[in-house]
């Protein structure tokens, strides 16, 4: 017993169709993105590109009612052509991928429907010729990407400005007792807050600074603690 053929369309609510009238010819339409380039020294070259999507298109005919018509080779047909119309309109209209199947065969694809015409020929009222023309769909989705967001460093506490260091000429505050060599003899007055000039140093001394007033006149020799830069 030879194996039944059928063209079966599903729609995204699982609700399958047969079409009446199997199609003549029914051919998947394979092809590849290629482009032809221009390679110095070479000629041309074609460059292959990735599979596009597959492609299919039927033509058959629709009898206005499927009753009692002998050329009718679906095993379940609807009733009538204009079913079958407001089906596939039905599919198209709703934006949803179906599923083409033939029966024996390992064509099983989904698809959408690109363009559907249809009507009568040659004053034929007891049938409708159409075309229904079907391009594979691939499932997709969006992804959402997530921005990492900027770290900001937190603010620490600044810090301290380096001391400004002190030289001959230099001002300074002195907070200190006066003497009268760098040694540290001969204690006199004591000065507070004072605002001095640095006449003398004498590094690794105990009393390494010589301070005198603003204008010049001498005041004594100072502990390095006891003077600030101004």
């Amino acid at each position: 017993m030879a194996k039944h053929i059928g063209v079966y369309l599903t729609d995204n609510k699982n609700k399958t169709i047969e079409l009446p009238v199997n199609p003549q010819e029914l051919k998947v339409n394979y092809e590849t993105n290629d482009a032809t380039e221009e390679v110095v020294k070479l000629g041309e070259i074609n460059r292959i590109g990735e599979v596009k999507l597959r492609t299919l298109s039927i033509e058959s005919i629709l009898p206005v009612t499927t009753k009692n018509v002998r050329y009718v080779t679906a095993s379940k047909p609807l009733s009538s052509a204009q079913k079958y119309i407001d089906w596939i309109i039905a599919a198209q209209k709703s934006k949803k991928p179906i599923r083409l199947v033939v029966s024996g065969t390992k064509i099983s694809l989904k698809m959408t429907v690109a363009s559907f015409n249809y009507g009568m020929e040659n004053a034929n009222a007891d049938e409708y010729t159409f075309t229904l023309d079907l391009t594979e769909y691939k499932t997709y989705k969006a992804e959402k990407m997530k921005i990492a967001k900027k770290k900001v460093a937190k603010k620490g506490k600044p810090r301290p400005k380096p001391p400004k260091k002190i030289g001959r000429g230099s001002k300074v505050i002195v907070n200190g007792r006066l003497h009268v060599d760098s040694y540290g003899r001969g204690p006199g007055q004591t000065e507070h807050n004072t605002i001095r000039k640095v006449n003398f140093i004498a590094l690794g001394r105990a009393y390494p600074y010589h301070v005198t007033t603003l204008s010049g006149g001498w005041r004594g020799w100072v502990k390095k603690s006891a003077v600030k830069a101004v």
